[in-house]
């Protein structure tokens, strides 16, 4: 276990799902969130726009807490066609996702970065996703009863939908619900 005690950690984001995740990490955090502007360059692949979110989420802490490690993250969804899925902006969009998404592997990419002493590290971890078909009916009654407006791809995996629709998975689970807390664990280690 690495001892942290004496360090400040502050987790740069809203997500119960992250929270939770830095929390069974055994680590004492504080939640403070900046707001960012997402916006980046178009032209980007994939896992390059989900790496430039995390920074910019991070940079918005400037120096205002120079001796903390501030933690921020982001996570996409990626179809196996290279489009980009964020959160959904409604219930029809939700659902023609999950549609898209039945049957189909997808991958899921979280950026992480610690900002500290004005030096940023950031990493990113991928992780392979396979759906099994989902009826019409599963994924209305996953919408309806979990409202996942606030996920990328429209699920989440520790969800009901991940317990009876997911087929396989390639890569770290935890980087699918938002944080992944083995890499960032070790990239913790050698910053100390």
């Amino acid at each position: 276990m690495i001892n942290l005690e004496y360090k400040q950690i502050i987790l740069g984001s809203q997500s119960p799902r992250r929270s939770q995740l830095l929390k069974e990490l055994g680590l004492e955090f504080e939640v403070i969130v900046r707001e960012t502007d997402e916006v980046v360059d178009s032209k980007l692949k994939a896992r390059d726009v989900v790496c430039a979110i995390a920074q910019k989420k991070a940079e918005a802490f400037g120096n205002d807490f120079i001796d903390a490690w501030v933690i921020t993250a982001d996570t996409i969804v990626v179809t196996s066609g290279q489009d980009i899925l964020g959160k959904p902006k409604s219930r029809n969009e939700a659902f023609q996702v999950l549609k898209m998404m039945s049957g189909n592997i997808h991958e899921v990419i979280t950026a992480v970065c610690i900002l500290n002493n004005e030096k940023l590290t950031t990493f990113s971890e991928s992780t392979e996703v396979e759906f099994y078909p989902l009826s019409d009916e599963e994924i209305t009654y996953y919408i309806d009863k979990y409202e996942p407006y606030d996920k990328a791809g429209s699920y989440g995996i520790q969800e009901w939908i991940g317990r009876m629709g997911i087929k396989s998975i390639k890569g770290e689970y935890t980087n699918v619900v938002g944080l992944p807390t083995a890499r960032l664990y070790q990239e913790l280690k050698k910053l100390i």
